[in-house]
């Protein structure tokens, strides 16, 4: 057991003085949750737009004062002409032309309708789309604000309420999934590097004919790592909270167990890997390109996996981040316990298991 541990924190100063290591164990994860909460946003904040306003009345400038005082839209310039509106777009500044035609209050007071246009450039799709509903929001919230007289107009009114995220808040759906993506890749790639550079160098053979029993020296590879990524992973839940007000509204005692379930599952993987590596390039290769697109495209951390093909749905059913991702969203934001979430659990037991044995046969026939 002394020699055990003895190997255990010779592994740990290795790990220590090597900071490249460091700087993926620790510096990755902080850049990349800072990234996706602060630069990559769903949310639509401060869209410059142009407004022509053929009318010019109370009314026109009142709704656009309200558009304006929103938060989500910056008047960019004032247009006169029709002409100038492509010429607008094509600046590349405007991503919204808002119009009001002639006589506005006029034609509301006589005809009880008036109309606005609303251009939006479409050259990006999500966002012109979300800008048209935030506009046509901000419109209807305005007449059933000032028109008082709703003898005559029939009206069926949702009330609606976005539960678990009442902001629309995108970095609520990016910090689990960057938990799931960053343990996944470190731990994978920095355990199979780290076998594979043993098996490179021929050191890894001297390991096991030493008085350290083969399943000690690879538990002494691993343990460094489980403990660093478990602590990276704890230093994205920190930020999460701290630094984008991430809800925790679950047990964290659970949230924790369920964390080192999946890093053993994903350290379990990393083994696997190093098994069919003979050196440190294959076993990047392997863990980057074999776990990095498919934990971001098929693991419903951006996309929802209901829009894809049948296939890629079928497919996504193997990809551990996707259970994972499930389980932090229902525990961090739902609050839900564990009668909810058993079957992914029970999924991720069952994937760690199958890597574990199947590392173990490959081990015995490799290195034995």
């Amino acid at each position: 057991m002394k020699r055990f541990i003895g190997f255990v924190k010779k592994e740990f100063l290795h790990i220590f003085r090597d900071y490249r290591t460091m700087i993926i164990l620790f510096g990755m994860p902080i850049a990349q949750v800072l990234l996706f909460g602060f630069v990559i946003t769903n949310e639509i904040k401060n869209a410059k737009i142009a407004i022509l306003d053929k009318s010019k009345d109370e009314v026109t400038l009142a709704i656009s004062n309200k558009i304006l005082s929103s938060g989500y839209f910056i008047l960019d310039k004032n247009i006169s002409t029709q002409a100038e509106i492509e010429q607008s777009f094509k600046e590349g500044e405007i991503k919204q032309v808002i119009i009001f035609e002639d006589d506005f209050a006029g034609r509301l007071v006589k005809e009880n309708k008036a109309h606005i246009q609303i251009l939006a450039d479409a050259s990006e799709p999500n966002t012109a789309n979300l800008l048209v509903n935030y506009t046509n929001a901000i419109v209807r919230d305005y007449i059933n604000k000032t028109i008082k007289d709703k003898r005559n107009v029939m009206q069926i009114v949702p009330q609606v309420r976005m539960m678990y995220n009442e902001n629309l808040k995108g970095v609520y759906m990016f910090v689990p999934g960057i938990m799931a993506m960053i343990l996944m890749l470190v731990s994978a790639m920095m355990t199979s590097i780290s076998i594979a550079r043993e098996k490179e160098l021929g050191t890894m053979e001297v390991l096991l004919v030493s008085p350290l029993k083969p399943i000690q020296v690879i538990l002494g590879k691993v343990t460094p790592y489980f403990v660093l990524s478990f602590v990276s992973g704890m230093s994205i839940l920190l930020l999460g909270r701290f630094v984008f007000n991430v809800p925790i509204h679950g047990s964290t005692i659970m949230l924790l167990l369920i964390t080192m379930l999946f890093t053993l599952l994903a350290l379990s993987l990393g083994i696997l890997i190093s098994t069919v590596s003979s050196s440190q390039q294959t076993a990047m290769v392997i863990s980057m390109f074999a776990l990095m697109l498919p934990t971001i495209l098929l693991s419903g951390f951006i996309f929802p996996i209901e829009n894809m093909p049948i296939f890629l749905q079928v497919l996504s059913n193997i990809m551990p981040p996707r259970w994972f991702i499930i389980i932090l969203k229902n525990i961090m934001l739902k609050g839900t316990d564990f009668m909810y979430i058993w079957k992914e659990t029970l999924i991720l037991l069952g994937m760690t298991f199958f890597f574990i044995v199947m590392s173990a046969k490959k081990y015995k026939i490799r290195l034995e």
